[in-house]
């Protein structure tokens, strides 16, 4: 059933592998750790680690009702595969008594970087939690096999990856499977998931597969990449996976699984094989044919042409311009287009770009200058807090860019008490509804295309966020190709202003009260200050970076809001 040892079968697994993990960043070739269970009886004690203890005040986490125990009921390997079984069956362990028992598998093998193949059978009965994933090696887990020596960082900091998750999706398919990505960012019901359905789940083994690079996490089902997570940001709320990750197998019962049927007596998880690649040789070719040339400028945008090839399938590019530095991989000799954004209109930027490959060798032709300026951008950006439906706690953020026929939309929920935000956005006539895309944070944007210089257009947002709540936006209206001031929230013009802009050092504010509240954010809706103010005000900004704030003055009169370029 399991191992084919016809070497022409074997050859076409490996020319299949060739092609179908074409579609990730890199390659891996070299297996490094794997577990094909060939001896029978128990789990090989080298290789993984019962985890038992319960962590969570007598249980586990989300409502599970299962104890794991190390019994060789529970797991053991038979006819080449192991079998992870969960029953129905009194126990007592951790001085508490359960009527159901599982298994629960920590590898005692940790990494970072590679690919993961795991070659299963999945059991699909309601109440049933089959699950393929990893956590930070350093994760702070009571029980968890690294947890004494290395167990400094509490979940989600550790970063946990989900290869293959079944059984917790209620308004999917029966076989339905998800790979999720948890991080500070992002957890719980975390928003950076990708699934798809697979055919027959209970009768038929499938490889689910991780493909981990320095640049992107990406999953794949029998070779074919359905979900790939590639945050713009890489920092410490969004990437903690730049640290070894072990690996775990179990099934979890009840919970948010759903219950158990009452005649529920036992089911399992067949596993035919484990196995880890990295790339063990050390490579020592340079990138060659490296090009980089200009594309489509805009207002707030550069695009970036860039190319080159490498013997080891992918090239990183690095970006520094004064607008900061960005990095990015791409199959080799594929041309990459490389979006710089939030740039200031009508300035010059030289832009710095550097290919190598991930082993850090450079092209001979490094670095390659590029020089741009900006156009002068046809947009309008406000700050309100106004909801037709639900109530905003903060506000939003919203930008209309046009860029030729097209206009960009951007909106940026302010609001801190809302977790793990969906936005999708709103067309008032006809109606309809689209998802926007995730920059970051709670930043989201979606560009529609084919506009009409001149023609009005009106659209909102709907934010949804966990436990169900939603909040919608204002409808907001567009000149498409105009340039206007930042929106008032009030009926009647607001004769205050703010001088000079762009700015230098000083900005001065010549406002209607006597009392007024001023709130200045950056370009993502990080606060910079807060002050209450009188009619003629100043703000000294002579310290902050080149870019785009805005400014909301809140006083008797209304709400205005202004955006300023600091130079």
């Amino acid at each position: 059933m399991k191992k084919n040892t016809s070497l022409q079968i074997l050859f076409l697994f490996f020319l299949m592998a060739h092609f179908c993990f074409a579609q990730v960043d890199v390659v891996y070739n070299d297996l490094v750790w794997s577990d094909e269970f060939n001896t029978n009886g128990a789990v090989d004690a080298n290789n993984w680690f019962h985890q038992t203890q319960l962590p969570a005040s007598g249980s586990w986490f989300n409502g599970e009702v299962q104890h794991y125990t190390d019994g060789i009921t529970n797991s053991y390997v038979a006819s080449g595969l192991l079998h992870i079984v969960a029953k129905k069956e009194t126990f007592t362990d951790n001085g508490v008594t359960k009527d159901y028992t599982s298994a629960r598998l920590n590898s005692k093998f940790a990494f970072k970087y590679g690919r993961v193949d795991v070659r299963a059978k999945l059991p699909i009965e309601s109440g049933t939690w089959p699950a393929i994933w990893m956590l930070g090696k350093n994760v702070n887990e009571d029980g968890g096999y690294f947890d004494a020596t290395y167990g400094t960082t509490d979940w989600p900091y550790c970063g946990e990856t989900d290869i293959m998750e079944h059984g917790i999706f209620g308004s999917q398919p029966i076989n339905y499977i998800q790979s999720t990505m948890h991080t500070p960012s992002s957890h719980g019901n975390s928003v950076n998931n990708g699934g798809i359905i697979a055919s027959d789940l209970a009768n038929s083994y499938h490889i689910y597969s991780v493909n981990w690079s320095p640049n992107q996490i990406s999953f794949l089902l029998d070779g074919t990449v359905y979900y790939t997570y590639n945050p713009a940001v890489k920092d410490v709320t969004t990437w903690p996976f730049d640290k070894e990750q072990y690996l775990l197998l179990n099934i979890a019962l009840g919970g948010i699984a759903g219950d158990l049927p009452t005649n529920f007596t036992q089911t399992a998880m067949d596993i035919d094989y484990v196995r880890v690649y990295q790339n063990t040789t050390v490579d020592t070719q340079k990138p060659a044919n490296f090009t980089a040339t200009l594309g489509t400028i805009t207002g707030t945008t550069v695009e970036l042409l860039l190319n080159a090839t490498d013997d080891s399938g992918t090239v990183a590019y690095q970006v520094t311009s004064s607008a900061g530095t960005t990095t990015t991989s791409f199959p080799s000799g594929v041309q990459k287009s490389l979006v710089i954004p939030n740039l200031t209109s009508n300035t010059n930027y030289t832009f710095t770009i550097t290919a190598s490959d991930l082993t850090g060798n450079t092209a001979a032709n490094n670095p390659i200058v590029l020089n741009a300026k900006t156009t002068t951008v046809l947009e309008c950006t406000g700050t309100a807090t106004s909801a037709q439906q639900g109530i905003f706690s903060t506000g939003y953020n919203y930008a209309f860019e046009t860029l030729g026929t097209n206009v960009k939309i951007t909106f940026e929920l302010l609001d801190q008490d809302k977790g793990s935000v969906v936005a999708y956005l709103w067309k008032q006539t006809p109606f309809a509804e689209s998802q926007m895309t995730l920059v970051s944070g709670t930043t989201f944007t979606k560009t529609i295309t084919g506009q009409t210089t001149g023609a009005t257009i009106n659209y909102a947002v709907k934010f949804a966020y966990t436990g169900g709540g939603i909040v919608v936006t204002k409808y907001i209206s567009y000149v498409v190709g105009s340039s206007c001031s930042l929106g008032v929230e009030n009926l009647s013009e607001l004769k205050q202003f703010c001088y000079p802009n762009p700015v230098q050092n000083k900005v001065y504010l010549e406002l209607l009260d006597d009392q007024n509240q001023i709130i200045l954010t950056d370009i993502l809706g990080r606060k910079i200050l807060e002050d209450e103010v009188k009619s003629v005000h100043n703000i000294d900004m002579s310290a902050f970076k080149s870019g785009i704030y805005f400014l909301k003055v809140t006083n008797a009169h209304g709400v205005q809001n202004f955006k300023i370029i600091k130079e």
